[in-house]
Order: structure tokens, then sequence, then C-alpha cells
């Protein structure tokens, strides 16, 4: 199945039924309503030229245009390549990694865009959601003249999405996401969060982010639910617009759900209809699922993905999960093999740790990349670059990126290990450990944390020594406002090992 037949699925059986809501500026479409926008958007840029296997870039804001963009392009073949806002400055090397063919944009960003569209000659045209703008057509112009659409597309072969990776580990990489591979791990997704049609979902994320279309997209639309968009998040704005919309799920990045188990902590309650919040873009803190377990009794769901899979490589189950379980993951989905392979791609024993790895649906590759294509999908794995262990229930734990890890008077950390036994200590809602350059030590650990009151940072050393084998002597721990993130979510570790320097 194709990703875009879930609108017209929702609409056969349901079509005055809410399928996206835009929280900002209070706009929803029922699924009937969407498949008719749907197509006038397909019927646009099939006048436009575009064509199956086209690269159409969406760089604005999350709202509505972006979500029936999406659906348009899927709908005639065409390849969704999102770019996020914070990569203004780069858009142009952007556009031309995936060589885009027609570039869609907020109005505030007409001047980047033009800049940048000038060394891009596999441009053909470039659409201004918001109206006339020199050099652009307008987007309420073609879908008022409502051209008709091509020939549905049914080939779930083809490649649909095309976003970019964090650029944790290297130059940001174009992964390119097949139909068939990511409608099933979907599928999947929903029934491990035993989503149904009552479900309202709510992303505050990026939809830049693949987290974004295989957590809060498709996996309420193959149940026929409700979700829910935002472009720009505040805790006490986020807390009311989850209670206003009715929303059940909320599918976030660990700073967001901190975020809003500490406004509901002010305000003496979760927003009442909320069952679950979902993690992505970087690991939990066991303290913070036992603040949604404890305080309000709400499972904290713990995804791991990335931008190569369409999906998860484990996914927690919508529960209240005991102490012992806090520090894993979860275990697989059904559409997935997960290994745990040794440097030689063999698999190691049971409890040990090894590459975390993949089979049974992945990404097409990297757009423009194979010989990056092939290192990652040795083998017929996919290889996440990722350390893990996965425990006798198959259960997965990550130990973090191999690219991390780093070697203190030859003892090799795991900053996990440090950070989570930082989370633990009370006042702590936030750890990143990375390794600077030493002489004498090879490198030096800084421990930067995000708190909710001061803290003695000599008294937090001590509190932690004998609950970690680490030689904790060199540790520097730093107080910081908010950590840097990543356009998916991700601590960016790279910058505060600059602010070390």
């Amino acid at each position: 199945m194709v990703m875009h037949r879930l609108l017209d699925q929702g609409a056969e059986r349901n079509p005055d039924k809410v399928a996206f809501r835009w929280v900002d500026r209070n706009t929803a479409l029922s699924y009937g309503e969407a498949v008719h926008l749907r197509d006038r958007f397909a019927g646009a840029l099939h006048h436009l030229d575009v064509r199956s296997g086209d690269r159409v870039t969406i760089f604005a804001d999350n709202g509505m245009d972006y979500l029936v963009g999406l659906f348009a392009c899927w709908r005639i073949g065409a390849i969704a390549a999102l770019v996020n806002l914070r990569f203004e400055a780069e858009l142009a090397d952007y556009l031309r990694d995936h060589e885009s063919n027609l570039l869609i944009y907020t109005h505030e960003k007409s001047e980047a865009v033009r800049q940048a569209v000038k060394s891009v000659p596999s441009i053909r045209a470039t659409v201004c959601m918001d109206g006339p703008q020199a050099g652009a057509e307008s987007l309420p112009d073609l879908l008022d003249a409502s051209f008709p659409p091509p020939p549905d597309t049914t080939d779930e072969t083809l490649i649909a999405h095309l976003s970019y990776t964090s650029g944790t580990s290297g130059k940001p990489k174009g992964a390119c996401l097949m139909h068939g591979p990511t409608m099933r791990a979907t599928n999947c997704i929903a029934e491990r969060l035993r989503i149904t049609s009552d479900d309202v979902s709510f992303g505050p994320t990026a939809l830049s982010s693949s987290y974004q279309l295989v957590g809060n997209i498709l996996p309420p639309l193959h149940r026929g639910a409700t979700v829910n968009v935002m472009s720009h998040w505040s805790a006490a704005d986020g807390w009311l617009a989850l209670k206003e919309t009715g929303a059940t799920i909320l599918v976030a990045n660990p700073t967001i759900l901190s975020d809003l188990a500490e406004e509901s902590r002010r305000r003496s309650a979760m927003p009442d209809r909320l069952r679950l919040g979902l993690s992505g873009g970087g690991p939990v803190p066991k303290q913070l699922k036992k603040t949604w377990r404890d305080a309000w009794r709400l499972p904290l769901v713990e995804s791991y993905g990335q931008s190569e899979l369409g999906g998860f490589v484990a996914l927690g189950l919508p529960g209240l999960v005991p102490d012992a379980k806090l520090g894993a993951i979860g275990p697989a989905t059904p559409d997935k093999e997960v290994a745990i392979l040794d440097a030689d791609g063999l698999p190691v024993a049971l409890g040990e740790i090894g590459e975390l790895c993949l089979r049974g649906g992945f990404m097409w590759g990297y757009w423009g990349q194979p010989e990056k294509s092939s290192q990652t999908l040795r083998g017929g794995w996919l290889h996440t670059g990722d350390a893990g262990v996965m425990d006798r229930d198959g259960y997965i734990t990550l130990r973090g990126r191999f690219s991390e890890l780093f070697a203190v008077s030859g003892r090799t950390w795991f900053p996990r290990d440090v950070e989570e036994v930082l989370t633990d200590v009370p006042g702590i809602r936030g750890a990143a450990v990375v390794g600077l350059p030493d002489a004498r030590l090879g490198r030096r650990p800084v421990a930067y944390v995000v708190t909710d009151v001061s803290v003695d940072v000599a008294q937090v050393k001590a509190s932690i020594y004998d609950k970690i084998s680490y030689d904790l002597s060199p540790l520097e721990i730093r107080q910081i406002d908010r950590f840097p993130m990543t356009p998916t979510g991700k601590i960016a570790k790279a910058e505060l090992a600059a602010l070390s320097v």
C-alpha cells in the first residue's frame, strides 16, 4: 500500500472525521476534505511538470500546507524532500545534494530561497505557500485553478520521502524511504501502541524529521485517527493545546516531554485525555520515565530509530514499566529482525555489547551517495553505528553511538552510563557527557547538566562516585540552561564540545 491511500481509506470509512489539525491556527481538515485538497495540490504540482521520481523540496514551518503537500507528492509518485528551517544558510547545498526540481516555501524565507536557487540548475519552479512572490508561483492561486491530478500512483516500491540525517556522525545524508517498507513499519507501530480511531495524536517537533512521519503521521492514519501538528512549542501553550485538542498521544523528544511534566506539576494535572507519551530523537533519562509513571501513572514509551529506517529499531510497550526495565527501550517491532553484531558481522553473546543492526525493511539508500549506502547496508543489514545490548526478553538497551565513545587514561567511557547516574540526582533534568582532547588523559570528560534549581556540582560529583565503575576524578560538571539541539531533536554534543574549548 502507498502512503497517500491512507487518506482515501479514511475518507471511505469516515469522511467527516478530522484527519489533520494545525493547532497554531486552529484549522482542521476532515478526511474527505483532505483528499479533495490533496488532489488539487497534486494537480498543481503536475501542472508545474512535476512527475514521478522528481524531488519536491518543502522548506517551511509545520502547518497544513506542509502536511497536504507531502500527500500530494506521494499521490503523483514524486519524492517529498524535506529540509529543516535551521539549515537556511546551507539551503543551496541541500538543494544541490538531492537535485531538487521544485521548491515549496513560506514567504518569510523568500530572500533565502531566491539566493539559494540561483546555484541550483535542476530547479524548474518555486512555489510560495502564502501567495504571489517575485519569481515564484502562488500556491493559493494554483489550488484555486483546480488542475486535474494525473492517474493515481500505486507502486509501493517508489521512493516517497527523503529526510536528512542529524549529522551526528558526519555531514547530513538524504535517506530515501520507500512506500511499502515504511507503511508496513508504521502499521506495526500503530499495533504496538494500540492506536484506535478514537486516538488523537499530537506532534510539536519538525515535520522535516522522519520521526514525525513514523511517529505522529502514518501510525494514527492507519487507524483512522486524528493527527495534530504544532509549529512553535512552549510548555504553557503546549499543555493548553494538548487539553483543548483532546490529545491522547504526545509524539515528542525528551526535552518537550520533560517540559510537559514540569508544566503539569505546576498545574497539578496532565492534560486529561493523554494516555501516553512517545519519545524519539535521543535517549530518555530513566528519571523522566519514573516521573511520568509515578507522578501521573502514564507510560512514557521510548522509541529508537534513525532517518534510514522508516520505522523503529526498538519500541517500548504502552504500559507502566517496572524499575528493572526503565533503562531499556523495548523489543524490536514485528517487521524488523534486530541483531547485535561484532566488528566481523557475527552475533555477539546475549547480554554483550555490539553494533545494533537490522534487516526486514529500511531505506532505499542515501540520495546520490552509493558508496555510503553500500557501507551502511553491507551484508544485507542496516548498520546503525550504535552500540547496544539485548536481554533475554528481547529488550534492547542503547549504549550510545560508537563515534561518541572515548577513552580516559585507557579506559573506554560510555557517556550514557554517566548521564544516567547524573539524571538520578534530584534536581537534574538532563545530562550530556563529552570527551575533550587532553595530553595526559587522552580525553577529559565534561558533563553538562540542565537543572531545575542551582546545584552544588562538587556535591553532585561526590554523590555519584559509588554508583559507577569509572574513575570520576577527572570529570568536570557544568550547569547549562538548555541543551543545544539538532534539527532532529538530539542533543548537539558537537556544539557542547565546542563550548568547552
